[in-house]
């Protein structure tokens, strides 16, 4: 359970019947504002993400990534094709604040336990569904997998350099965002609920929260033309933004430089291949990929230090491009205290995240790691007289 108990949601309790990435992200966020989360799982394996392996590291028989999303809730393993667990779970849901599910389209229906049979038992319940893209058109039955959503998405045409092909991101994008669009639609229902007593459904998919991520470069196709965006074909960074944006290698490492005017830029390196494009903002997207020759070649003569010392004063907007190694040892890092280490009374422990924001000047904080598969079921149905 959360150590929060004076936080927003302390008294609230979410059951989630999610698997994976995207259900239990949401339900993550609302257990470090307080909610006491109890997670279903099938009593033979319980949640698959148990076993999604990002690396061969195994922590109490587990993988990193069911723990580090998992952290501090409750597990009931439940069999729902028994009829005695299924009864056992609608009793849990009629005193439930919050439901989330992502099962396959269908099976939430075949299990009678969609919207509309939990509203029946519970009329205030807010109840949040996540699926890959929606519950209509061609696409509805197929997998809703965090890569295939982001290759229908059209968003991999943005990442890498033009000529490279589609590049998708090195991370479930597409199941943290679905996970952070239900969690609002639920803290919304949650703010009615408070004032009419009404709860709600909560819909969400994995497509729509890709396409909602892409609204300001979609906007700008849908009104421009809708010309395709066309990455730069060297050091890309945004398929939009002129030169210099983007990332450059140094004599020690890399060097980000956003949105600059190039007559500043070529004034302080002192950078006269850079005259031509002074006063031609035409050019700095036109000719983005020889403007960015022009300071890669530069850049690439010195350390990442030396062009800070240079553009961080001039307040040019700048970064040292940092690894793990490098961000977990830097004070700006430290400062933010976002780590936390969680532990399990059969000595298992993880160094894992805290809750990117605070409550009142207090960043969420949790100490127990994720449970065994069905590790609170005997205390959770005594509480609950399942």
């Amino acid at each position: 359970m959360t150590d929060q108990n004076d936080f927003p949601l302390a008294g609230l309790l979410v059951v989630d019947m999610c698997q994976f990435l995207s259900g239990p992200y949401a339900s993550l966020r609302l257990q470090d504002l307080g909610a006491r989360v109890i997670k279903i799982e099938r009593p033979d394996g319980g949640d698959l993400s148990r076993r999604l392996y990002l690396t061969d590291t195994e922590v109490g028989g587990d993988s990193t990534n069911f723990h580090a999303i998992n952290r501090s809730k409750e597990s009931l393993a439940l069999d729902l094709k028994n009829p005695a667990d299924l009864t056992a779970l609608k009793t849990l849901l009629g005193k439930a604040d919050v439901v989330l599910q992502n099962f396959r389209p269908g099976v939430i229906e075949r299990l009678g336990l969609d919207y509309e049979a939990v509203k029946a038992i519970n009329p205030r319940i807010v109840y949040a569904s996540i699926t890959g893209y929606g519950t209509e058109g061609p696409w509805v039955m197929r997998p809703g997998q965090d890569l295939l959503a982001q290759a229908r998405a059209g968003l991999m045409w943005l990442n890498g350099d033009e000529g490279q092909g589609p590049v998708p991101f090195g991370l479930a994008v597409a199941d943290m965002l679905a996970g952070s669009a239900a969690c609002q639609g639920i803290l919304a229902c949650l703010v009615r609920r408070g004032i009419t007593g009404e709860g709600g459904h909560v819909e969400t998919s994995l497509i729509e929260a890709l396409v909602d991520f892409q609204f300001e470069v979609l906007t700008a196709y849908l009104n421009d033309g809708q010309r395709q965006p066309k990455r730069s074909g060297f050091r890309s960074a945004h398929a939009y933004l002129a030169a210099p944006y983007g990332v450059y290698p140094t004599s020690d490492g890399f060097l980000a430089i956003a949105m600059t005017p190039i007559a500043k830029l070529a004034d302080l390196f002192a950078l006269e291949a850079l005259a031509p494009y002074r006063d031609k903002p035409k050019s700095w997207f036109s000719e983005r990929d020889a403007i960015k020759h022009i300071i890669a070649d530069h850049v690439a003569t010195n350390t990442t230090e030396h062009w800070l010392s240079i553009l961080e004063p001039a307040d040019i907007w700048c970064a040292r491009v940092l690894n793990w190694d490098e961000l977990v040892a830097s004070e700006g890092f430290k400062v933010l205290d976002m780590l936390q280490t969680v532990t399990r009374e059969d000595n298992v422990s993880i160094t894992t995240t805290r809750a990117p924001l605070r409550i009142d000047g207090r960043r969420p904080r949790t100490s127990r790691a994720a449970p065994l598969i069905g590790e609170q079921s005997a205390a959770i149905r005594r509480e609950f007289g399942l």
